[in-house]
């Protein structure tokens, strides 16, 4: 009993001690760890091949785990992202995909939950590695416009920066975005809109109405294969191009938790909401259309993303995937952060840690 006792008072001093020193104990760490993040980069220790890393996985309501649409794509030296919904730009740098080696973003379409985040992005980008170039965004027709109020925004921004921080930091020439428009391609077609060290990024039309225009994107490098549809109904054209690719990564909107969020709303008075939740699900595709097009078109993975509703209590993700298993069983429902690697040459399908 004694040599317990000793052994307590032992412990308690040493939970003492620790607690007097948490301050500069967590100062220290805190600096050791921001040294190892700024001078390591998961572009270093990715396989070579096509890696696809969700930098954003949900839709436009708010949701602890998934971010706004984003998707970013490595593949050689390229660094693209796919959409840039809220939050995702500030989860690159955690993800270890440098905000500052970005090359460039592609647009589905241009609802606020696919742009909102782009003034963000363009700025991280741009101080994070002195860059005296535009971030490049491609799109469909309209994008010009999308990228001209970006850049008016944050006009004042970038003076302020620079202003500050000089040419070391932020060069004026760098700020803001440069829009790179494509002609949305008619059914049937893939438009080549990308090309940069081996990797080839394919324009293809979706269905999304009333939203016009509205496009997915195929990537292609050394042998491997990676499709984002971003919103879209289900579409027989993304299908036909969806045909044999290693990774399908698409949408998903849960039309009975819709329908749950709809009778609250109508029991609650909410018409807004009420009205909101009638007009979404005919412009979306639900997770067993999802699977089904993976399952047609024999995919190697189907990746879940831009996940509606969110999933807040336990069991809820069970309910959102009712169905997928009886029509396609290799999926993954996305977070932030979910993420394949596709090895060049290969078959295999490698789960990012």
């Amino acid at each position: 009993m004694r040599k317990a006792g000793i052994a307590l008072a032992v412990l308690a001093l040493i939970a003492a001690v620790l607690y007097m020193v948490r301050a500069p104990l967590s100062t220290v760490l805190m600096a050791k760890a921001l040294e190892r993040s700024m001078s390591s980069s998961a572009l270093d220790t990715l396989p070579q091949g096509l890696n696809v890393i969700l930098c954003g996985a949900g839709g436009p309501l708010p949701d602890r785990v998934r971010s706004g649409a984003c998707v970013a794509v490595v593949a050689g030296s390229n660094l693209v992202v796919v959409d840039s919904g809220t939050g995702g730009a500030r989860n690159l740098n955690p993800l270890g995909l440098p905000a500052g080696d970005v090359d460039a973003v592609f647009l589905t379409h241009f609802h606020s939950d696919h742009i909102d985040g782009l003034g963000e992005m363009a700025t991280l980008r741009w101080v994070n590695a002195a860059h005296t170039e535009p971030l490049p965004v491609h799109g469909p027709e309209g994008v010009e416009e999308v990228v001209a109020g970006f850049n008016q925004s944050y006009a004042q921004d970038a003076v302020y920066r620079h202003e500050h921080h000089g040419d070391t930091v932020a060069p004026m020439s760098g700020h803001g975005l440069l829009a790179v428009t494509h002609p949305q391609p008619p059914e049937g077609e893939a438009v080549v809109v990308y090309e940069n060290d081996g990797l080839t990024v394919q324009m293809i039309k979706v269905e999304h109405d009333p939203v016009e225009p509205a496009v997915a994107y195929l990537f292609t490098y050394e042998g491997r294969t990676a499709l984002i549809s971003g919103d879209t109904r289900k579409s027989a054209n993304l299908q036909q191009f969806a045909e044999g690719v290693d990774l399908l990564v698409h949408e998903g909107l849960s039309p009975r938790l819709v329908q749950q969020m709809n009778k609250a709303a109508q029991r609650a008075g909410n018409e807004v909401l009420a009205k909101i939740t009638v007009d979404i699900p005919d412009y979306h595709t639900t997770p067993v259309e999802a699977a089904e097009i993976a399952r047609d078109a024999n995919v190697g993975h189907l990746l879940f993303y831009h996940v509606v509703p969110p999933t807040p209590v336990p069991g809820l993700e069970a309910a959102w995937l009712t169905g997928v298993d009886e029509v396609f069983e290799r999926y993954t429902l996305g977070r932030d952060g979910t993420g394949f690697s596709l090895p060049a040459n290969s078959t295999d399908i490698i789960p990012i840690d």
